[in-house]
């Protein structure tokens, strides 16, 4: 995909690759989810997304050795969240910090940085024509920005099969990317707090199981739920 005239590379796991910059970019990690809703009395929940989502992580940086890790806010589902890691999986973070640069944009649900585990904090952070940063700005006109924090997801049907999937969504100036969580959920792209960010005119790149695949706004599928009017271009 295109966006300010930089090629970036979506993945099926749902994070974003700037191959000339060596960058590696992972949205709404949600860490230590489940283990904080079961503190909050929602149910005994398998504790085990923080693994997960760690595994995939540590996969991905084997494969593209990235120069710099860019964790585009709520890498941790609480404020608290990061000092409740057990210590196998704080170790583990910390030997991935360590081996790259390593930034963490804040978030709304980590608005300070677990710096204890490696790392820098930023508000957000520019790069060439690309500026990233967890919320995106209101309005369609944000040049260049490449945000998080909606966990967008899109529906298209294929030979009478409904898919609905965890998705890419840009419309060359902006990009939004998925939560690249084990245990997220998801956002219409049709719902207008993701709607209003674009014009008429965009693609989503559903996550698959080995691939990606682009779809352009007027073959998906459209929620009855959701007042699905096109946003002014």
């Amino acid at each position: 995909m295109l966006v300010k005239g930089v090629m970036l590379l979506p993945d099926p796991t749902g994070a974003l690759v700037w191959p000339k910059e060596r960058t590696l970019v992972v949205a709404d990690m949600h860490l230590e989810k489940a283990a904080t809703l079961a503190r909050r009395g929602a149910g005994l929940l398998p504790p085990y997304d923080t693994r997960e989502t760690l595994g995939l992580l540590e996969m991905l940086m084997r494969r593209h050795a990235p120069k710099r890790l860019i964790a585009l806010g709520d890498a941790f589902h609480d404020a608290e969240a990061a000092k409740r890691l057990s210590d196998t999986d704080a170790a583990r973070l910390r030997k991935l910090t360590a081996a790259t640069d390593w930034v963490w944009i804040t978030g709304n649900h980590d608005p300070v940085a677990p710096l204890h585990l490696g790392g820098r904090a930023a508000a957000e952070e520019r790069l060439g024509p690309l500026v990233f940063r967890h919320e995106p700005t209101p309005g369609p006109r944000a040049d260049g920005e490449v945000a998080g924090h909606l966990h967008p997801k899109a529906a298209v049907t294929v030979r009478g099969e409904r898919l609905s999937r965890p998705c890419f969504i840009t419309d060359t100036r902006r990009l939004l990317l998925p939560a690249f969580g084990a245990f997220t959920g998801g956002l219409e792209v049709w719902d207008p707090a993701i709607r209003t960010l674009f014009g008429r005119d965009f693609t989503v790149f559903l996550t698959g199981r080995d691939k990606v695949h682009s779809v352009h706004a007027g073959r998906l599928d459209r929620p009855a739920k959701v007042d699905a009017r096109p946003p002014q271009a």
